[in-house]
């Protein structure tokens, strides 16, 4: 009877509803020339529509191409990548798993299809439905932020990127989850082969519900390797899917290693692999695994992760980390913010006064009070949040933000706060040892003080040393968690939501864990603290490594780095610049080996300048940043990392200015370089000719060859830099 009913209103809906909904598709779409978008903005926006003739549902930006059957069940059956017109899909998949009290229920999706290496359209015929959730309806709307993002510092871009949401709704005649609606999401964008996807289920039960794992996304997706023998762990992990959730975090500075939700699993049915054991990791499924049990009172609903799929045309790094990159400045805009900050070491209010003025006379933006300062935002009584909302006030006047660094993980506080261990039933047993519960009594007053803190004193800028790692927590007496099964999830959404408050709020944040897609805006560039206690001589060759390395994926405003005026941890005179007259040229080459590269360093010490001479250095090099601040807040190109033997350098690049790229490089020797180097300028978007400028003198008109590559003839003084630009 159910299928009866359900044909009838299919075919009612689709071609009544559908019709009036989406145009029609055209095949045609498919033959229009597709440059390289990360050169040129396709002029395809993102759409939604229908094919009747074959009862399908299709998704389509010009870069991207993703249908749908609708029929016998709402299933994916084309999934293609259109700059290389690379297919995904193998075979069918739910659109979502659940596991509700125990029971595993399929979102969609088809089941029959016995040859699982490749999928022909036609079989689809021959499927049958799960008759789990099953689909009824569609929506579809312009893409809305989920962050009111509140500006209030540079950035390279303004604005979201736009596209198509559309929202799939699932209900169920079981039983068992009757009343429970299942909705999948999933959003489209212009100029971007991304889709992002998510799922929400909504209690529209008279009951409390268990939810007890959500998969939001399930591909099989087509192997890209053949090995006879062989474990998962053994097979690349590269793939033309890049995917990306909101559910992140390790201490380790990239998303790769932070992730905690994307599983590549092996496909015991999909008989006709190459590999003797079927353990080709071929089966994509998102979902965070220690979230074991989370309860749902009625009319409550549970967001899924976003799964961010961006699909890749190349292997090559340097051309990967760009699409990830202009993903980032596409749907979390903020990571493009860059404040010029000082990381102030004060002991008294008079010392953050002084500190503001020297912001003010060299050209910073920013002030935190770095972490062994003065300041306790926990400390909510009148008295200091008065005497800090005055400083507050003062820094406002003179144009400077302000905020403080607060210490969450890496800490003990009591037995009934800290963690539980699992294992032992005590505290303990967290990444650090010991830390507090977000969800415990003092976990949830420390956010509320740290807003009401912030909020009231007028604060702009929040570095938040934890939590890390995702701790879990054993105890069932916390207010904001119920036991172990939920800690980890209930933590990670009271840490989103302040993050996400913070940024609605105007407050710029440092956090050290990948919550760029909640909120934050930028995190540690990467580096092993204890280095800042070797030499100067050292730190320059390190930092500059760092740089390389961290800004594959990253943009080099979402990373930061470190330069201690004052001694930090260890070392002797050898490691700082204070007294920072004595040390210019070190404290030039830190300055300007950083500021060239986009990424801001923390210089943390009592003062930016000592003298006037000092004061001039600083203000020129701000100068000289703020001049070419759009061109060197690009991507980076990496030119050749730095070892200490020879010349080493990075370019940024972007298209869409009118300085094209901005080439520098630096010689760590004692003598000087003058030397050819081949500098690829493809993505500068440049060809046949490009205008050359050393440093700020008379352009040269060079030639390029066929693949856009220059060669530059560069000059490096001995233990020195050099800077090009290059425009059209």
């Amino acid at each position: 009877m159910r299928k009866i009913i359900y044909l009838l209103f299919f075919i009612l809906f689709y071609l009544q509803s559908f019709a009036q909904q989406f145009p029609a598709w055209d095949e045609k779409l498919l033959s229009t020339p597709i440059a390289d978008w990360l050169l040129k903005k396709p002029s395809q926006k993102a759409g939604v529509y229908q094919d009747l003739a074959h009862q399908q549902i299709i998704f389509y930006n010009g870069l991207v191409k993703r249908s749908f059957v609708v029929s016998p069940d709402f299933t994916c059956i084309d999934f293609t990548n259109l700059s290389n017109h690379q297919q995904l899909i193998r075979a069918v998949q739910p659109e979502a798993k659940l596991v509700i009290d125990g029971t595993p229920y399929n979102v969609g999706g088809l089941k029959g299809q016995t040859e699982k290496a490749y999928l022909l359209p036609s079989w689809v015929k021959q499927f049958t439905s799960y008759n789990d959730f099953q689909f009824y309806k569609i929506e579809v709307e312009e893409i809305q932020p989920r962050i009111k993002w509140n500006r209030t510092t540079w950035s390279s871009v303004s604005s979201y990127a736009t596209g198509k949401h559309v929202k799939l709704s699932f209900t169920s005649d079981l039983p068992a989850v009757a009343n429970i609606l299942v909705e999948v999401h999933y959003e489209m964008y212009d100029g971007l082969p991304l889709i992002i996807k998510w799922v929400e289920v909504l209690n529209n039960s008279n009951r409390l519900i268990g939810i007890n794992k959500i998969v939001n996304e399930s591909l099989a997706l087509v192997e890209e390797e053949s090995a006879v023998v062989g474990t998962p762990d053994q097979m690349k992990k590269q793939h033309g899917i890049y995917v990306e959730t909101n559910y992140a975090f390790n201490n380790a500075m990239r998303y790769d290693i932070s992730d905690q939700t994307t599983h590549w699993l092996i496909d015991s049915a999909y008989t006709s692999q190459v590999n003797y054991n079927y353990q080709t990791p071929c089966l994509l499924e998102v979902y965070p695994e220690k979230v074991k049990a989370v309860e749902l009172k009625p009319g409550e609903k549970m967001i899924s992760p976003r799964t961010h799929e961006l699909l890749m045309d190349s292997y090559d790094r340097e051309r990967r980390g760009m699409m990830i990159q202009r993903m980032y400045a596409a749907i979390a805009p903020w990571t493009t913010q860059n404040p010029i900050f000082m990381h102030l070491i004060s002991r008294n209010d008079q010392q953050v006064r002084e500190a503001i003025d020297q912001c003010k006379a060299t050209g910073y933006e920013a002030l935190i009070l770095s972490f062994g300062s003065h300041c306790n935002m926990e400390d909510t009584s009148a008295a200091n949040v008065s005497r800090w909302k005055q400083l507050a006030d003062y820094a406002h006047q003179q144009g400077i933000l302000i905020g403080s660094y607060s210490l969450f993980s890496s800490r003990r506080i009591d037995d009934e706060t800290d963690v539980i261990d699992p294992k032992t039933g005590k505290p303990g047993g967290a990444f650090f040892g010991n830390a507090p519960c977000m969800g415990s009594k003092w976990g949830l007053t420390y956010i509320n003080k740290l807003k009401y803190f912030m909020s009231t004193t007028g604060f702009n800028l929040f570095e938040n040393d934890g939590p890390y790692p995702g701790d879990v927590c054993a105890s069932t007496v916390h207010p904001g968690h119920k036991n172990l099964d939920d800690s980890q999830w209930r933590q990670m959404e009271l840490q989103k939501g302040l993050y996400k408050w913070c940024n609605e709020n105007g407050i710029y944040v440092n956090a050290p864990d990948w919550y760029f897609l909640d909120g934050t805006h930028k995190i540690a560039l990467g580096y092993r603290e204890v280095n800042f206690s070797l030499s100067r001589e050292q730190q320059k060759i390190l930092n500059r490594q760092n740089i390389h390395d961290g800004t594959y994926e990253k943009l080099p405003s979402m990373g930061w780095g470190f330069v201690p005026l004052t001694k930090y941890q260890g070392g002797g005179a050898e490691a700082v610049l204070e007294p920072l007259n004595q040390h210019l040229k070190d404290y030039e080459m830190l300055m300007v080996q950083y500021y060239g590269a986009g990424v801001q360093a923390c210089y943390r010490g009592p003062r930016l300048y000592d003298t006037e001479t000092t004061k001039q250095l600083v203000s020129n090099t701000i100068q000289w940043y703020k001049k070419y601040r759009s061109i060197l807040n690009a991507s980076i190109v990496h030119l050749r990392r730095a070892d200490g033997r020879d010349w080493d350098g990075f370019m940024h690049v972007n298209p869409s200015l009118n300085d094209k790229a901005f080439i520098m490089v630096f010689n760590p020797t004692n003598q000087p370089i003058k030397r050819k180097i081949n500098i690829p300028l493809y993505y500068t978007g440049l060809n046949g000719h490009a205008a050359v400028a050393e440093k700020d003198s008379a352009k040269k008109l060079m030639q390029l060859d066929a693949s856009a590559n220059l060669s530059l003839e560069v000059v490096i003084p001995a233990n020195g830099y050099n800077w090009y630009v290059v425009r059209k």
